[in-house]
């Protein structure tokens, strides 16, 4: 910290109730009210300095003894009037970071310039203030949060404007050097990362984000302005220095919101408008690039911007931006609680960020733009065009391994929120359905999603279940999930049908028996034997967020949960087993599936298959 002192005479004010005078054999001829107190003074020594209070003191009339002046509203109340009154006695006084700039604003206040006198205060506050205050780090952060209170004065005089600059020159002059240590201890050591009077540097790492996270929103917002304009501070910085300021004032949001809620019935509060203002403000500093702040980072600014209701505009950007980086979010990172009561968690931003995601698949490959002249068009290599070619296909391939992702992302998430028992139905195929056929490599997670909903919603009729079904493909399920979607009395017969027939069917053509299958249905099991088959272990971590109440396995299957002797009579009723199968058997194939079903050996031997392996598993366990 700097100081100075400026005066030499050990003289100092004494005080009597609100009233306040200087020692001297010279007695009083002036008071000056400030703020309710009166202060015995002479007329001499301030009159020299103060070209105020010449004015004043001509233009009010003199009393027998004391000549009274009111000066209302005195910039930095009474210490800051003491101060230039010492000055002016000659009496010591002492300027840090923490006093300059009311001291500047009641200097500024009671004209003390040049013109007045030479070597005056006003003058001298602002070597000092240039010279020192800022070249030192801490004192222009402290320098910089002392003008809130003073704002008008501050703007005014341009010291608001020097503190920012001079913040940013020094994270400007070298930004390689200065990192962001999340370690960093600021207990202790800090006067070691200074600059010292003279501006010579010491040591600057590791501290600049966490000390201008202590500055308010509107002052900071300005200062991480300036250093953006710079253009040499990385982006992954500023992202980071943007994490640190959330971390320290978003918690708040919540906190302040929930003393609120009980006493002001959902209407706007001086709290809640300050948290949206504070979370916008940090919005809008979001660098441009993709990478400079994560997908969970974001999403936590979209879950604090539902609890504030930020702006439309915020929310729309925020979304966009998670759109881009969604592959890399988690299913905790999506479940984000709803402004309103209607359902638990906000489906909808989710789906709108899906789509923005989606949206950035379309767009074709960045390409060289076109170089004009049919000489420079001869002369590009057949090596570049390999080499773009190559960049093109690997781009397209980390889209694609993107999509599929997060394809699976989202049927863990439909798994979540299926369990709302305030969810539409409507919501939740519209979400499912917007994942691409291609992502999803197999069918078993939504399957899970659409049985818990299912379980969750029990009033569904039965052209909501045939709804919410039609998403399903059976032949991407798996052998256990067709096992358990078998036995599920929640499924529609039709989707039970199809199950049977399916694993029956490729069972069948695994072993070589089912030899007098139509060429189309032979050709269509066949292109899904890959997808059917398990894929890495990142699957297994999603499927384990599945409570445990959800959870099936084989050995789990063999105790019959349905009578199968009434879904065998259902089936015989069932008008929906004329209907064609779901995605890949076209209506002109649906006769040839009706006669393969008629043929009464092979088809009872393959739908009877699982039947009988139930009703031994049966038997054995009475």
């Amino acid at each position: 910290m700097k100081f100075m002192k400026l005066g030499s005479r050990p003289d100092t004010f004494y005080n009597s109730d609100s009233v306040r005078s200087v020692s001297s054999e010279v007695s009083s001829d002036l008071v000056v009210q400030v703020n309710g107190t009166r202060y015995l003074l002479h007329k001499f020594p301030l009159l020299s300095k103060c070209l105020r209070l010449q004015r004043l003191c001509s233009e009010t009339p003199e009393s027998s003894q004391h000549q009274i002046i009111q000066l209302p509203d005195f910039p930095g109340g009474t210490e800051s009037f003491e101060l230039c009154a010492k000055f002016c006695y000659g009496i010591t006084i002492t300027l840090s970071a923490y006093n300059i700039v009311s001291a500047r604003c009641a200097s500024e206040y009671l004209q003390m310039t040049e013109d007045v006198e030479k070597g005056n205060l006003l003058y001298k506050l602002d070597v000092f203030l240039n010279s020192c205050i800022l070249n030192g780090w801490k004192d222009s952060i402290i320098t910089l949060q002392t003008t809130k209170p003073f704002h008008l004065w501050s703007e005014d005089l341009g010291i608001t404007s020097r503190c920012i600059e001079a913040i940013a020159s020094k994270v400007l002059s070298n930004p390689s050097k200065v990192s962001l240590s999340h370690s960093y201890s600021r207990r202790g050591g800090r006067d070691k990362d200074d600059m010292s009077c003279n501006g010579s540097r010491t040591t600057s790492k590791g501290w600049w984000a966490e000390d201008l996270s202590e500055l308010g929103i509107d002052l900071y917002w300005r200062t991480m302005i300036a250093l953006k304009s710079g253009g040499k501070v990385p982006a992954n910085l500023v992202g980071d220095a943007l994490k640190i300021y959330a971390s320290k004032w978003l918690p708040n949001i919540s906190r302040n919101l929930e003393k609120e809620s009980g006493d002001c019935n959902g209407e706007p509060t001086p709290s809640n408008s300050k948290s949206r203002l504070l979370l916008e403000s940090i919005i809008s500093l979001l660098p441009a690039e993709r990478n400079a702040v994560s997908c969970s980072f974001l999403l936590k600014l979209l879950k604090a911007a539902n609890i504030v209701r930020a702006s439309t505009s915020s929310r729309t950007e925020l979304a966009r931006r998670i759109g881009v980086q969604l592959d890399e979010a988690t299913v905790g990172d999506l479940m984000i609680p709803c402004s309103s009561n209607e359902m638990t968690y906000d489906v909808e931003v989710v789906s709108e960020i899906l789509e923005q995601f989606l949206l950035q698949g379309q767009s074709p490959p960045t390409s060289p733009p076109r170089v004009k002249g049919r000489f420079e068009r001869h002369r590009r290599s057949r090596s570049n065009g390999d080499f773009e070619l190559q960049e093109s296909r690997r781009s397209s391939s980390a889209s694609h391994s993107s999509k599929i992702k997060v394809a699976r992302l989202v049927d863990v998430y439909l798994q979540e929120i299926a369990r709302d028992v305030n969810l539409p139905l409507s919501k939740f195929t519209a979400l499912a359905e917007a994942i691409p056929d291609f992502a999803r490599l197999d069918h078993d997670d939504l399957y899970k999603a659409i049985d818990i909903y299912l379980k969750s919603h029990p009033n569904l009729n039965k052209t909501e279940r045939k709804r919410i079904c039609r998403i399903l493909d059976c032949k991407k399920l798996s052998m256990e999930v067709c096992m358990h979607a078998a036995q599920n009395e929640l499924l529609p017969l039709r989707v039970v049908v199809q199950v049977l027939f399916f694993e029956q069917a490729r069972a069948a053509m695994a072993g070589g028996q089912l030899t007098d299958l139509p060429s189309n249905i032979k050709a269509l099991l066949a292109a899904q034997d890959d997808a059917s088959r398990p894929h890495d272990g990142s699957l297994s971590t999603n499927r384990s967020m599945v409570q445990p109440e959800d959870q099936w396995s084989i050995s789990g299957l063999k105790s019959p949960k349905s009578n199968l002797s009434t879904l065998r009579m259902k089936l015989a009723e069932d008008d929906d087993l004329g209907v064609n199968f779901h995605n890949g058997i076209s209506k002109s194939n649906s006769s040839k599936v009706k006669q393969l079903c008629s043929i009464p050996n092979r088809p009872k031997r393959m739908f009877s298959k699982l039947w009988s392996s139930n009703r031994s598993t049966t038997s054995e366990k009475r």
